[in-house]
């Protein structure tokens, strides 16, 4: 196989013949400072018309940023994992929850006094 008649080959995919002078100017930008509250400082660019948004999230610790060094957003309140059973007993209190189980027995030990095979 020969190389001669691969013209892309060491080049990037979209770089043109001139590299970068092909494409045009960039838009003028702007960076704008975010702060977090672990002290962390980011700086995003933006297009000098674009809207800047009043939070940012920390690429360090991924907590919200804000644009007051001294007043940062506060951080993100992390939920816990709750397990089935916590969401059950949320929705049930304790005497619904033994009713519920003596139904169920009943209804299983009627199920074997019946014959029915029960795994």
């Amino acid at each position: 196989m020969s190389t001669g008649g691969n013209a892309i080959r060491g080049s990037r995919v979209g770089a043109g013949p001139s590299g970068e002078a092909e494409r045009g100017e960039a838009a003028p930008r702007m960076r704008v400072s975010y702060f977090c509250g672990n002290g962390h400082e980011t700086r995003p660019a933006f297009a000098m018309d674009a809207t800047v948004p009043a939070e940012w999230d920390c690429p360090r610790c991924g907590q919200p940023a804000g644009t007051d060094r001294e007043d940062p957003p506060p951080p993100l309140r992390t939920v816990p994992y709750k397990t089935h059973l916590a969401y059950v007993k949320e929705r049930r209190s304790d005497a619904e929850a033994a009713a519920l189980l003596d139904e169920a027995v009943q209804d299983l030990r009627a199920r074997r006094d019946r014959g029915e095979v029960i795994y």
